[in-house]
């Protein structure tokens, strides 16, 4: 498969083409309710219940940037602004850790040194999009990930649940690579690792082909409001899929 240019590789990153479970809000953002289904997260839960929850999150330009108005517009910083007023009182922490270009193996380093330092209670982990814009192995890509969470989970256990998720919908992305077997291949790593898979490609599509959230096509003098507005958005659906997966556990 042909590599993409860098200069494709950030106008993915920007979401842009050259030229208790408060399930209301998320559903406001049209988020499908079968995506939002989770499995149970105990080590969220146990954090939350002593107070303390702290989140990882690493991955591409997108973690850190993605074309907002401001830092505090992105989707982890969003994320954190959310739980943190679901969660009253307890204390959520955020970390990030998002570079343009950066791939499962840079992630994995970071994961490895990151996780020891911060001792979270929940990584989320993105990745996928500069595998495909470049046509690595999605095989080795998945092994990377299977290898970081044996070791994850030997150092923390259940103290730290793992949820992958997967690049952003687009639809000149989709064709311009070979997207779905990385996706295919994300969804295995998670399933073979014991991990969480989120699935940001599902939800941003519905959310496009529904014309609620549709950053390809907005004007360029809105496209700043509108990746807000995605970001806002995406990290509702998280808030959700979180709060989901730790009521699982008292049920």
């Amino acid at each position: 498969m042909r590599r993409l240019a860098a200069p494709l590789l950030l106008a993915l990153a920007l979401g842009l083409a050259p030229s208790g479970v408060a399930r209301a809000e998320p559903i406001a953002c049209g988020a499908p309710p079968e995506a939002l289904e989770a499995a149970p997260l105990p080590g969220a839960f146990a954090a939350i219940a002593r107070g303390q929850f702290r989140v990882l999150v690493v991955g591409s330009a997108s973690t850190a940037s993605g074309g907002t108005s401001s830092p505090d517009h992105t989707w982890p910083q969003r994320l954190k602004a959310l739980l943190a007023v679901r969660l009253t009182p307890v204390v959520v922490e955020l970390e990030t850790y998002g570079a343009r270009g950066s791939t499962a193996a840079d992630h994995a380093r970071i994961l490895a040194t990151e996780a020891r330092r911060f001792r979270p209670h929940l990584v989320v982990w993105q990745l996928g999009t500069v595998e495909a814009a470049r046509g690595m192995s999605a095989e080795e890509m998945s092994e990377i990930v299977q290898d970081a969470a044996t070791r994850l989970r030997a150092a923390r256990g259940e103290l730290t649940d793992l949820m992958v998720m997967d690049m952003q919908f687009s639809r000149f992305f989709r064709a311009n690579a070979n997207v779905e077997p990385y996706r295919d291949q994300l969804r295995y790593a998670a399933a073979a690792s014991g991990a969480h898979y989120f699935s940001r490609w599902t939800v941003m599509k519905h959310w496009a082909e529904t014309d609620r959230i549709d950053l390809e096509r907005a004007p360029r003098e809105q496209r700043t409001a509108v990746a807000d507005q995605l970001h806002d958005c995406l990290a509702r659906a998280l808030t959700a899929y979180i709060l989901e997966g730790t009521q699982r556990n008292r049920r």
